[in-house]
């Protein structure tokens, strides 16, 4: 994508694609955002840009690298909707990655925890809507965590939790958001990735639909 220049409160913020000169400033944000059993490496970021380097953003604020989404093409129904955070983006490397699919499948979204509560995040969704309508792909499909689900988890199923979620009745931070902005949720997965305690591994499939998406004629 082409750099996005915008304003917010006086200061510079640029949504752009991921360099190679950004890879460690990139690795290192990742392990602040996710902690060392989560966090995507250096040798992934190089992969993903080497592969996909269109879907591979970062937000500057400043100058700093605070934010980044990351992203792979597939056609979703090779992975059906039961798969695993690490089968769908090749733990990482994304050499999985379709040049020819029809979707867009968002593997990370992080944001400094600094500069949390600065509403940065939608600037990296909505430069992914951009590279989702500009190569003319079907939607966007993320695997989303629930991470206040652990709370609620002796009450109620991860269904009714998320169902609660889209009522308004309980926030989510990541399901909440993901709907303000314009994803719909398809269904609840189990298993999705191992180690994520507040999730309890569950994750929500969610989509976001391309309006322009020209179906393309074979």
């Amino acid at each position: 994508m082409s750099q996005v220049h915008l304003k917010k409160n006086g200061q510079e913020i640029v949504v752009r694609n991921i360099l190679k000169e950004d890879l460690a400033e990139v690795a290192a944000l990742s392990l602040m955002c996710f902690g060392p059993d989560m966090a995507l490496k250096y040798e992934h970021f190089e992969s993903q840009i080497e592969l996909f380097p269109e879907g591979q953003i970062c937000l500057e604020y400043n100058g700093k690298i605070v934010g980044t989404a990351l992203s792979l093409i597939v056609n979703f129904e090779d992975y059906g909707d039961s798969h695993s955070y690490f089968e769908i983006c090749d733990l990482g490397f994304i050499r999985n990655h379709n040049p020819n699919g029809r979707n867009l499948y968002g593997i990370e979204v992080g944001i400094h925890e600094d500069y949390r509560g600065l509403r940065l995040a939608h600037h990296l969704y909505d430069g992914r809507r951009k590279i989702c309508e500009k190569l003319n792909l079907e939607s966007i499909l993320v695997g989303g965590r629930i991470p206040n689900y652990y709370k609620y988890a002796e009450q109620m199923s991860a269904d009714e939790y998320a169902l609660e979620v889209m009522k308004g009745k309980i926030y989510d931070p990541v399901l909440t958001f993901q709907m303000k902005n314009g994803f719909i949720l398809n269904k609840i997965m189990p298993g999705y990735l191992p180690g994520d305690v507040e999730s309890l591994e569950y994750a929500t499939l969610l989509e976001w639909k391309n309006m322009v998406y020209k179906l393309k004629l074979v």
